[in-house]
């Protein structure tokens, strides 16, 4: 026998999160963020799902994995967020018509250097004040200019990313940088992460780049994602492989770091740090035994992670524990463990199964 940890990955969810996407900005196209492995959860999974229910575009960082998206078929947008790094990388983008995001002079630069007769899809970054990848306010009509003046680049998109979209300061400081700098330049642009196509319609734009949105986590600290419609995607559940009685004062795991104060019974789930569950999470992070929802107790160790079962007297040996996904939001467990959601689904480890499942198609029993 396996051992019982799996990770699934509801399709239909993923489906239905487009869905919401769709209902916010509908006027928009939309790029699909599937960049480090579309969040853990499988960047050709996602695709084939994705393309079928008719997304315009993916976004991404990996040169390889948006090659591969081409090989596998998929005709959409293909965009490199990060951008190319050396100008030998130029004729692989243009062979696979895979988009590039320009966000400093070498990269222009570079594009002398671009093969005679390519033609690239490129987007323009305006570094609107969030102080990472982008030309400066002063500088984007330049670099608009310089890139119209080169047979590689195609017409460009405009492109700017929200520091606070999530948060009560908001994106009108940064909306009225990027009007400044690009008044009177006429362009397409993409603006807009999950929260902005939540939160500030005004971001939403020609293209909107929905990212921790589409897999059912929320991207505020206040809303849930339930609140906002959405559904999780993965869901990654183990099993119960051990119960043990504890007396008062006893302790639990690698360096006692819990004690009981009075009697307990826990129970053992096969789910430890080397399957991607944050070792840092403390005593009391949510975990869903059965139907019912408890609490980790002890230090989280490699391979195991203790739970409180003194009041679920019906959990036993083989009894199924919900980790983070359908009934245990992934965002209750990352604010447990003083993370956020995006880390926890990045971070599942390679060695978990992944398990598809289409809710969709699940037809109910004959009553």
């Amino acid at each position: 026998m396996s051992r019982p940890i799996a990770a699934t990955i509801d399709l239909s969810a993923l489906r239905h999160n487009l869905g919401v996407v769709r209902r916010c900005a509908p006027a928009s196209r939309v790029f699909a963020v599937v960049k480090a492995n579309a969040y853990g959860h499988g960047v050709a999974r996602v695709a084939r799902l994705l393309a079928a229910a008719g997304v315009d575009g993916f976004a991404l960082l990996e040169l390889d994995a948006a090659v591969a998206l081409r090989e596998a078929g998929h005709t959409q947008r293909i965009v490199l967020l990060e951008g190319f790094f050396d100008a030998g990388e130029l004729a692989v983008l243009a062979r696979h018509r895979i988009g590039t995001v320009i966000h400093h002079a070498a990269q222009i630069a570079m594009l002398r250097e671009a093969p005679a007769g390519i033609k690239l899809d490129v987007l323009v970054k305006l570094n609107s004040g969030m102080n990472r990848l982008g030309f400066g306010t002063a500088e984007l009509r330049a670099a608009v200019d310089s890139l119209q003046s080169y047979p590689a680049a195609g017409v460009p998109t405009l492109m700017t990313h929200f520091a606070n979209a999530d948060d009560a300061r908001g994106v009108a400081w940064q909306m009225a940088a990027f009007e400044r700098a690009a008044a009177g330049i006429v362009l397409p642009r993409t603006l807009a992460n999950s929260a902005a196509i939540l939160r500030h319609p005004q971001t939403h734009a020609e293209w909107v780049r929905p990212g921790i949105m589409l897999y059912g986590a929320s991207p505020f600290a206040d809303v849930s994602a339930a609140q906002l419609g959405l559904r999780p995607v993965m869901t990654l559940a183990s099993r119960i492989i051990g119960v043990q009685p504890l007396k008062p004062g006893d302790t639990v795991g690698y360096g006692g770091t819990f004690r009981a104060a009075h009697a307990m019974r826990i129970g053992v789930v096969a789910c430890g740090y080397a399957d991607g569950y944050p070792r840092h999470a403390p005593t009391g992070t949510p975990v869903r035994v059965g139907d019912r929802l408890t609490t980790t107790v002890g230090r989280v160790s490699m391979d195991m992670l203790c739970v409180d079962l003194t009041q679920l007297p019906d959990a036993q040996v083989g009894t199924r524990a919900i980790l983070w996904g359908d009934g245990n939001p992934i965002d209750d467990v990352a604010t447990a463990a003083g993370t956020v959601g995006y880390e926890l689904l990045c971070a599942l480890a390679a060695r978990v199964p992944v398990v598809e499942q289409d809710a969709a198609l699940i037809k109910s029993p004959a009553s």
